[in-house]
């Protein structure tokens, strides 16, 4: 049976901040660092056949912190910007409670959470779907097929979207999903790729 352990990086500097991110390279925060650390105890059972990350240091930091703490830091690694975050263009770097202010609470939670509206500038979470989507299907789908054990860092959007496929979420179902950080989810499938369970760690 295959395995799939899907991982968002540790708490950041700026969700510490409580700021948008997006493809902004922050690091993770001292209790990220912490999070990741104990993503790896939760996953000490799992021999990964590899892993794949986005090209955003919190995600690299958080998948390096778990391989060393399962003792399996020399598995083969895919990076790739397909996993990145989503790009908030005009929202990066802002505070979400002061733009809550400025546009309304109504309209920061549409830009954040809807399926297909655009923040200023940036990505929609079918932008984001449409870059993650293939690359999954592409180089990490076809390991699973063959029964590995796969582990993915990447970003609360991206893997929003992959879960959004994985578990055939509704657009108002992916609304109201959050992924929080450092928590493990893993999804297991037969050897068609039909998912079998799922559960948090």
């Amino acid at each position: 049976m295959a395995r799939l352990v899907l991982l968002r990086h540790g708490e950041s500097q700026w969700n510490l901040e409580n700021r948008f991110t997006g493809w902004v390279d922050v690091p993770l925060s001292p209790r990220g660092i912490e999070e990741a650390k104990n993503a790896g105890i939760k996953l000490r059972n799992f021999i990964f056949d590899r892993a794949f990350t986005s090209v955003l240091q919190r995600a690299n930091e958080t998948l390096r912190l778990v391989l060393d703490a399962v003792g399996q830091p020399n598995i083969p690694i895919d990076k790739d910007k397909a996993l990145n975050e989503r790009m908030y263009g005009d929202l990066q770097g802002l505070n979400k409670d002061e733009t809550a202010k400025k546009y309304g609470d109504a309209q920061v939670k549409i830009w954040r959470r809807s399926y297909d509206v655009r923040p200023p500038g940036g990505e929609s979470l079918k932008d984001t779907a449409e870059r993650t989507l293939p690359y999954y299907e592409q180089a990490i789908k076809p390991y699973l097929l063959k029964g590995e054990t796969i582990l993915v860092a990447a970003h609360g959007n991206s893997l929003r979207a992959l879960v959004m496929e994985l578990e055939q979420l509704s657009r108002e179902q992916v609304l109201e999903l959050n992924i929080p950080t450092g928590a493990p989810l893993l999804y297991e499938m037969d050897k068609t790729g039909k998912i079998v369970e799922h559960r948090y760690l």
